[in-house]
Order: structure tokens, then sequence, then C-alpha cells
């Protein structure tokens, strides 16, 4: 039996995800402030900007109700937490560089301010914060799983990176691209908490798939916002991929369903030769003929549903409901 995305909740929300996780990630967020110190005044300063910036935690507070859905009594999953949003954050300061981005969450960003150099460095001390935390751990599954998620992340980028401005991109291409760069560290934050809490296989196999798969959703709705979410609300500018010439799932369907006109435009668009706000807006209309943009969420909502699937091992309770009902906020979010 396959599990479905329904509106039970009229607005899904994190916010019991949220309340079910509020005293691990008091801790966990006590190791972040901790850890990002250093004597040169400029790290702290600088990771601050982002780590304090206001967003959600998704990944370190999937670590935790994670923990919880296997009810690990301990607190070991608190500076591993630490762990995943330190390697999440060094992502994103690293990404800002190579995107040449101005805007994250609402703000401008680390490199706009500080410059490429310092926001590069400061993002290199945060993964070797990260790989501190893991050793102390002492565990070799947990070292296994996040530092093989770290090098997978790189790889995504990179892929991502060689694929940007290249029109023949494939959706297989795009789904391997995301796997690596998003869902690969949303599998990891879930898997490493059955193997603190010493649970079975069948439970560190269900975890790692369901963190998988909600990350495949996550980023694929992330992708369809790019064109449909003002900048308010998705923290960052209208058609930023567009103007980057990513090659995102909308994209990719568009291009493949136009006719030869469309085809032209798109060729011209990705190349970056077509990037002004009219071509934006042409560029969406064609989303909303070809489809692109609601079979780019049905199929965030497949992936919603196999996540779901995933949890059935696991005893009904409030961490498998808050866990549910952030499978259906990513899947129905604004932001």
């Amino acid at each position: 039996m396959t599990a479905s995305i329904h509106s039970l909740n009229p607005a899904p929300s994190l916010d019991p995800l949220v309340a079910l996780t509020a005293p691990d990630m008091n801790a966990v967020n006590r190791v972040i402030l901790a850890r990002m110190q250093s004597e040169v005044p400029l790290i702290p300063e600088l990771a601050g900007h982002l780590i304090a910036g206001g967003g959600k935690r998704m990944r370190p507070m999937l670590t935790c109700a994670s923990a919880a859905l296997c009810q690990y009594p301990g607190s070991r999953h608190h500076m591993l937490a630490a762990a995943v949003e330190f390697i999440h954050t060094a992502t994103l300061l690293h990404d800002d560089v190579v995107d040449g981005s101005g805007t994250r969450r609402g703000k401008r960003t680390a490199n706009l301010i500080w410059g490429n150099p310092a926001s590069v460095l400061v993002g290199d001390f945060l993964f070797s914060r990260a790989f501190e935390l893991m050793v102390e751990d002492g565990s070799l599954k947990v070292l296994k799983i996040l530092s093989r998620a770290s090098a997978i992340i790189a790889e995504g980028e990179v892929a991502q990176l060689t694929a940007q401005r290249q029109i023949g991109t494939s959706e297989d291409t795009y789904l391997q691209i995301i796997e690596a760069k998003t869902a690969a560290l949303f599998a990891a934050a879930c898997h490493i908490a059955p193997v603190v809490a010493e649970a079975g296989e069948e439970a560190q196999e269900a975890l790692n798939a369901f963190g998988r798969n909600l990350g495949i959703a996550f980023q694929l709705v992330d992708d369809a916002i790019d064109y449909t979410s003002e900048a308010k609300t998705s923290g960052k500018d209208l058609g930023d991929d567009f103007r980057e010439g990513k090659m995102t799932l909308p994209i990719i369907l568009a291009y493949a369903r136009g006719s030869a006109d469309d085809r032209v435009f798109w060729k011209q668009a990705v190349a970056g030769e077509r990037t002004g706000d009219e071509d934006l807006a042409h560029a969406i209309n064609l989303f909303h003929a070809t489809g692109a943009i609601a079979d780019t969420l049905e199929r965030a909502r497949t992936y919603a549903r196999r996540a779901l699937d995933n949890l059935a091992p696991f005893p009904a309770g409030k961490a498998k409901a808050a866990l549910t009902q952030a499978v259906e906020f990513a899947v129905a979010r604004a932001y």
C-alpha cells in the first residue's frame, strides 16, 4: 500500500517538527555556537551571518526527529546534527561563490559582503569543524556515512556546474545531480540517528531512503519555486536559475515538449543570450503551456509519497506524525 499526499492538514507546517525537536535543537544550537568560534574574528562573523540568517534548520531537525522516532534516549545526535548543519552551511557558502549569488534567505550573501575568498575559506573551516565533531563521536559507521555524503555533495555540485548552460542535459542526469547535491545530506542526516540509537538494519535502511526521497522532493519543489515565487517568500530573486543557465527539470521538460521556435528560444536562453525580464516572462508562459511546472511538482509529490512509505515500519506517535507533516510541508511550501 502506497501512502498519499493528502490535505488532512489544510496548511502543512513544520511546526510539529519544530515542537518535537525544540529541546534537542537548543542543545544542537549550543554546539553550533560553540564550534563556530575562532580567534580569527572574521570566521564567526561570516559564519554567523549565514547560520543565523533565518534558515529552517531542516537537516539537523531531521536528525533529531529520526532519533526520537527510534526512541533514542542519549545525546550523541546533538553533535552530529551540528555537524550536518555545518556541512550544509559550508556548501551554501561555496554555492553562492560558484553561482555569483547576491541574495540568500532574503539577505545579502556572505560573498557579496566579505568577498569570494573569505566565503570559500570559512566554508572550509566549517567543513573541518564538521569532521572534528564526527571524529569526536567515535563511530566509524557515522563517520563513513557523513564523509561519504560530503564527497557525494561535492560531486553533485561539480556535475551541476558541468551541466550548466548545456541544453542537452537529460532528465536522468538532472535527477542524479539533485540526488547528489541535495538528497545525499537529507539521507545522511536521517541515517545517522538509527545508527547511534543502535536500531536494526531495517530502521537504518528505511530512514536513509526516507531522507533521500524527501530530499529529492524538496529540491524538485525548490526548482519549481524559482519560477513561481517572489523574493520575499523564496529568499531569492524570481528566475535566478533561468539567468544562471541551470538545467533544472522545468526547463528540461519545456524544451522537450516545445515547438521548433520554442526550442530556439530555450537554446538562446540557456546559452545566456536571452535573460531579460521579458525573456523570463516568456519562459514562464512556456512552462505553463507545456505543463512543465505542474509536472515538476507532481514528480515531487511522487517522491514525497515514497518518503511516507519509508516511514511504514515505525510505530505511530508524535515523531512519525511530525515527520509525515514535514513531508507534506516540503511539497506544499511557498519558500
